[in-house]
């Protein structure tokens, strides 16, 4: 436990009854990039993928006296080259009035420990080319950017092309 502004600081694993607190979470991300519009998950579709019998995701809680003061958002990943597990961090928000309070080093080194206690060795996670803070964040904790990698996705259109292309047989 940490003392914060006077009240101590709990951080935990997120359940189904959590998922409107996620769901704001990500909705601070989004308002600190000036994107809310980009954001079309709702709390429902985190319940289903996160709470069901093969969740997608984890989510560490942390709060302050009862108080949502941020969360980690990850899921468990493999790497082939190492032939080891890790975690993919897709997300972590902390309130705007607890910044600068210890909470994302906190949720941070929780989801390090909650990874290797479940036999994983690594952390990886994608910064928003706009969030200048949080890179400069995920440097101060020894995080290095990978200039051997890029991301590349599908979304909509060119996933269901491709998607469309395996079933026609294409």
């Amino acid at each position: 436990m940490v003392d914060i502004l006077n009240q101590p600081l709990a951080i935990r694993v997120a359940t189904a009854e959590d998922v409107h607190l996620i769901h704001a979470g990500l909705m601070i991300i989004a308002q600190h990039l000036d994107a809310e519009g980009k954001v079309t998950a709702t709390p429902d579709d985190l319940r289903k993928h996160g709470f069901g019998p093969q969740p997608a995701f984890t989510v560490l809680l942390a709060e302050i006296g009862g108080e949502f003061a941020g969360m980690c958002l990850f899921f468990q990943s493999f790497s082939t080259w190492r032939g080891q597990k890790g975690a993919y961090i897709q997300d972590i928000a902390v309130e705007e009035r607890f910044r600068g309070a210890g909470i994302g080093v906190a949720l941070l080194r929780h989801t390090a420990a909650h990874v290797r206690a479940g036999g994983g060795t690594y952390l990886r996670l994608s910064v928003d080319a706009k969030n200048v803070s949080a890179q400069h964040f995920y440097q101060r904790m020894g995080l290095v950017w990978s200039e051997e990698e890029r991301i590349h996705a599908a979304y909509g259109e060119t996933f269901e092309a491709l998607a469309g292309q395996h079933e026609s047989g294409v």
